[in-house]
């Protein structure tokens, strides 16, 4: 049984808050090199939505490091590309977080929630820093469930016409408290949490109402 420090403790629950409300690629992107970085380092993340037979359908490529257009297309080849090879060896073995070598791209790690009858998806990191242990296998089975909804979100947006921009419930509540004026830590002592992560929060917002400053945020939001 693994016992995170108080230090992973608090990057995972910061992993897992700055996980809620991505809905959009450049979002997705952003808490990869960021949050996620920060417990599993790693060069390329490769997002796949698996259809109903749990094979790859489309691969999006995330990555921090310098790649190759060929490098980059054959990544995100749902059918020539390594994908299909690498979702079969972490099917044959059960499901769990599977260890990889992944050639030029080094050690690697897979893990994914199978065939779902919406359509289920599959992670892989490539290029980390070492082989994938078990608190690397324990840290992917926790962020998947998130990693899964950013992905059906970003998915279903890209499905739906353009609308004007919507906030999260997290979102609408530190809005609420903006009206009142309330600072940083103020909001972040009010619903337990951090003000960095009240900070990342309204960065976010800022991009989804296309402002710039507190102010202009509680006046579009209630425009």
């Amino acid at each position: 049984m693994l016992s995170p420090s108080a230090r992973e403790q608090e990057y995972l629950l910061h992993a897992i808050d700055g996980a809620y409300g991505i809905a959009t690629q450049r979002e997705l992107f952003l808490w990869s090199q960021g949050a996620l970085q920060t417990l599993l380092p790693h060069g390329v993340l490769l997002c796949i939505q698996l259809d109903e037979q749990g094979r790859a359908r489309h691969v999006e490529c995330l990555h921090g490091s310098v790649l190759a257009p060929s490098e980059r297309s054959l990544l995100c080849d749902p059918a020539q590309g390594p994908v299909p090879a690498w979702l079969r060896q972490w099917q044959e073995g059960g499901g769990q977080p599977l260890s990889l070598e992944a050639g030029d791209r080094g050690h690697g790690l897979v893990h994914g929630s199978g065939a779902l009858a919406g359509g289920g998806s599959a992670f892989v990191l490539l290029e980390m820093p070492a082989v994938a242990a078990t608190r690397e296998s324990w840290l992917v089975q926790l962020l998947l469930p998130y990693l899964h909804l950013a992905v059906q979100r970003i998915a279903s947006a890209a499905q739906r016409p353009a609308s004007a921009p919507s906030v999260s419930p997290r979102q609408a509540e530190i809005l609420q408290w903006l009206r009142e004026g309330k600072s940083n830590e103020e909001i972040g002592r009010l619903l337990g949490i951090s003000a960095l992560t009240v900070k990342n929060h309204l960065q976010r917002l800022y991009r989804q109402l296309g402002v710039s400053n507190r102010t202009h945020a509680v006046a579009r939001s209630t425009g």
